[in-house]
């Protein structure tokens, strides 16, 4: 086994077909990855995704974009990325393609990677190999989110706050709706109260979460609570096969008070995706993981939700000779 064994170059349009077939074995990467999610915001982001070949098979992926800089990204538009292996990888192959994916990089005039590493809970098959990698390269942390998780397997018992607002809601004839069309929510509920609170637009538009949601359909899903017609609160859920994301959790005034948006939630995780391992309701955290949202956190952590690390590292690649003592060549 040697070195010169691994290929490792950028990738290209035609080999979209073995990208997303690679991506079925993996055991750390979900549908954020597939290409047709990388590149529905392509005018926005310059690719610099790579395929790393062993023996003229891919055994890794490397989703990324690169700035006018030369800095690489794992990758600005998506929730998570980094390298992406097959599901039966071992460590001391991982460390070889880590150490020719930052040998190519180095080669190619990029000085250092900012890397998004992906939550844990999402692998499908648990392990630490790259975090192992990050600490040989000596990578700095430069940021640390918490994701608010529950354990679905193992739950905590709901707040008492948020079992009153339930019930209250349920009292009150708040109905829950899986919906096609996220027009609803988006126009009366998302885009009014992100401007009014922090005078910003959704990360997708409309026409961006409708597109998705058609290459995507067991994925991206819509669920609305309606009071006497009138939507309240909303959530567009992003699913992969053991987690349940909030991508976007908004809700009116009254949907806030009269606890629809508690109910909401409650039937998500107790029914619609209690098969799950995880439900993830995204960061509470501001200030690139400095500052906390309190009154966010509280709400996340009533359901039972408890923090994860998301890690963000910056790897200068000319470390990766750091790699080069410990692999068994």
């Amino acid at each position: 086994m040697s070195q010169s064994d691994i290929i490792v170059h950028k990738y290209e349009p035609k080999q979209k077909n073995a990208w997303n077939e690679f991506l079925v074995k993996s055991k750390n990467s979900t549908f954020l990855f597939n290409r047709d999610f990388v590149e529905y915001h392509a005018d926005r982001f310059n690719d610099y995704s790579l395929i790393i070949i062993d023996k003229g098979e891919i055994v890794a992926l490397f989703p990324a974009n690169i700035d006018s800089n030369r800095i690489v990204y794992s990758h600005q538009g998506l929730t998570y990325g980094g390298f992406v292996f097959r599901e039966n990888e071992c460590l001391n192959e991982i460390l070889r393609y880590i150490h020719a994916a930052l040998r190519f990089l180095k080669k190619n005039d990029i000085s250092k990677i900012l890397y998004k590493a992906i939550p844990k809970f999402y692998n499908t098959i648990g392990s630490d190999e790259i975090d192992y990698s990050l600490f040989l390269l000596e990578a700095k942390l430069i940021r640390r989110d918490t994701a608010l998780t529950i354990n679905l397997k193992n739950k905590i018992c709901y707040q008492n706050r948020r079992i009153r607002a339930i019930k209250k809601a349920t009292k009150l004839g708040v109905v829950i709706v899986e919906q096609d069309s996220f027009q609803d929510f988006w126009h009366n509920i998302l885009i009014p109260n992100l401007l009014e609170r922090f005078g910003v637009n959704p990360v997708h538009s409309l026409e961006e979460i409708e597109m998705l949601a058609k290459y995507f359909p067991n994925n991206i899903r819509q669920y609305n609570a309606y009071l006497d017609g009138r939507i309240i609160a909303g959530t567009t859920i992003f699913e992969t096969p053991i987690v349940a994301h909030a991508q976007y959790i908004s809700a009116s005034v009254e949907g806030r008070n009269n606890g629809g948006l508690d109910l909401l939630f409650s039937h998500l995780i107790e029914k619609e995706f209690a098969c799950k391992n995880y439900f993830d309701f995204g960061i509470s955290n501001e200030n690139n993981g400095k500052s906390l949202n309190h009154g966010l956190l509280d709400w996340k952590e009533g359901f039972g939700g408890r923090s994860f690390s998301h890690d963000f590292y910056e790897i200068e690649t000319n470390k990766y000779r750091l790699l080069e003592g410990v692999i068994k060549w």
